[in-house]
């Protein structure tokens, strides 16, 4: 790709979405179509769910049951092909700097790419130091999970504390329950985020400080809740086995050398990353390394090699056939055209719990935006509000309001065919009940059809289902080192294609900032000083109420 050409696609997009050609389009066929009844479009076309098969990467996708006539997704390529989704991940790929509210290149997929590639940053090869910093943490997690690296007191490690938050947290403590079949079990991760301090108690609670190692994740190591908590730790270690024990017992994930070995953090045990790497995008970084300590170094390639092998899908497959292009402007298509607000993940496979949390992040955080790349207010729905549980639990939670509330949430079901642990009839059971409530969801149950069942008429109306409700299908043959991997690209690629389309930039996160920013006074009021002449009334009262009692 020619340097004018990255260069193009780091700026805005010239046009507006609402300016495009095939947006208004899309527009005119919705209103055509509206609105589609899934029975009907399936007794009409018999060939539906073979059109509607999309593979890539060891996973395949049925989004038969979406809201969508056949010729719908025709148009939705269109738009994708007009806002330039192909060359802008091209762009990505090759280093531009598409952060471009932050001066930034975005490259969380050279995390991932093969030692002899070569992805350039300002000249130059970045590759290498991610390699460099690979190898040291499988220097260091081989170490831990031998018994090679030993605490102050010469007792061997059995637990690892991991303190960050966002996406120094939410990944890695995902994946430690998602890889839970290839964890060793000589050591004991647990994770800590929550400033509130019954977050690390409870972390702490039974351990032995001589046998605990702690890793502080944070870039600027200034991340206010994770540096308090760090903080506390310290202070628990100390106060047991003195400051010498600091070096031995904690290590850290961040560029911020002085503050590292201010804290008693040897450098040598610090372990970087880079500005190209955004929070969310950032696992398979030295984020990851608990990861890797947990499952070891052979099982985090894996790991890696499941990103790359559904980053390479989204580079080389044509659009037509490309799944984060076809998830993501599935996703376009619910937010922005058909206006629905919500996106339900439910991951039908229990070592999937925390997926749709991180997930929260990963989409909320980079398309949960109000204005375009020109500074305008978007006057189209964006990124909708993602929620979700682990099947079968969620059945007994909230599959009620998706079934038969007022507003209709489209679905991600995700399935294996095979459990990480089988057991009886389980697995069986587990898919039998993700497949029939997509069933369900799509196609309900009429009144006629109830009627016949016996039901008294006074009960009819509720216990008809009105179907209709848009789902995907998405499955792999297991749940493994690779296929997750695989699967979290895939999210990441779908997201930024939505963000794309939108013409939203999906990697900075200024809304984070004024909260964390305002609590500055706010704390300064709570230790004593006096309210800001800023502060609205509500404020100045609840800081009155709840300054007495912070301890």
């Amino acid at each position: 790709m020619s340097s004018a050409t990255i260069d193009a696609c780091s700026l805005p997009l010239r046009s507006r979405l609402c300016d495009c050609a095939s947006w208004k389009a899309l527009l005119a066929h919705h209103r055509a179509i509206d609105p589609v009844d899934l029975r009907a479009a399936f007794h009409a076309e018999p060939g539906r769910v073979a059109r509607c098969t999309t593979t890539g990467a060891g996973w395949t996708l049925d989004w038969s049951k979406q809201l969508m006539q056949p010729t719908t997704m025709g148009l939705l390529l269109e738009l994708a092909r007009e806002r330039q989704v192909p060359e802008r991940f091209a762009a990505m790929l090759a280093g531009a700097r598409l952060n471009w509210t932050e001066g930034r290149s975005v490259l969380h997929t050279a995390l991932r790419a093969p030692a002899s590639a070569t992805i350039e940053v300002d000249g130059r090869n970045v590759v290498p130091q991610v390699y460099d910093t690979l190898q040291r943490m499988a220097r260091f997690a081989t170490a831990l999970r031998t018994g090679a690296w030993l605490g102050a007191t010469g007792e061997r490690i059995r637990h690892v504390i991991n303190i960050g938050i966002g996406g120094s947290d939410l990944g890695p403590a995902m994946a430690y329950q998602a890889l839970q079949p290839w964890r060793t079990r000589e050591l004991d991760c647990r994770f800590v985020s929550n400033v509130d301090g019954n977050d690390l108690t409870a972390a702490l609670d039974g351990l032995d400080p001589a046998q605990t190692l702690v890793i502080v994740c944070s870039k600027t190591f200034t991340t206010q809740e994770t540096m308090e908590n760090a903080s506390s730790a310290r202070a628990w270690l100390v106060s047991r086995l003195g400051e010498a024990a600091v070096g031995r017992h904690f290590v850290a994930v961040s560029t911020n050398e002085a503050k590292v070995r201010a804290f008693g953090i040897d450098p040598d045990h610090m372990f970087g990353f880079w500005d190209w790497v955004g929070g969310r995008y950032s696992m398979d970084s030295a984020i990851g390394l608990s990861t890797m300590v947990a499952v070891g170094p052979e099982r985090f390639g894996e790991l890696l090699a499941g990103f790359h092998a559904m980053d390479e899908h989204a580079r080389t497959a044509p659009v037509a056939s490309n799944l984060p292009v076809i998830m993501g402007m599935i996703g376009a298509w619910n937010a922005s055209v058909l206006g629905l607000p919500a996106l339900a993940v439910l991951p039908y496979e229990q070592l999937l719990a925390r997926f749709p949390a991180y997930l929260q992040q990963l989409l909320m955080e980079s398309n949960g935006k109000r204005v375009d790349d020109h500074g305008e207010p978007v006057s189209w729905p964006t990124c909708p509000i993602v929620f979700g549980e682990a099947g079968t639990n969620g059945q007994h939670a909230f599959y009620q309001m998706l079934h038969q509330g007022t507003t209709i949430v489209p679905i991600d079901f995700i399935a294996f065919r095979t459990a990480a642990h089988p057991l009886g009839r389980h697995r069986l059971l587990l898919n039998a009940n993700a497949i029939a409530q997509a069933q369900a969801f799509a196609f309900g149950r009429t009144g006629d059809e109830v009627r016949a069942e016996g039901t008294p008429e006074a009960l009819v109306p509720h216990r008809t289902f009105p179907g209709n409700r848009p789902s995907s299908f998405l499955w792999a043959d297991a749940l493994t080192p690779s296929s997750l991997g695989a699967l979290i690209a895939l999210y990441e690629h779908s997201t930024f294609v939505q963000g794309i389309v939108w013409g939203i930039n999906s990697f900075d996160q200024w809304g984070v900032e004024l909260g964390k920013s305002l609590a500055i006074d706010v704390i300064r009021a709570l230790d004593g000083a006096s309210p800001s002449a800023a502060h609205d009334a509500s404020t100045a009262e609840l800081i009155r109420a709840l300054g007495a009692q912070a301890t």
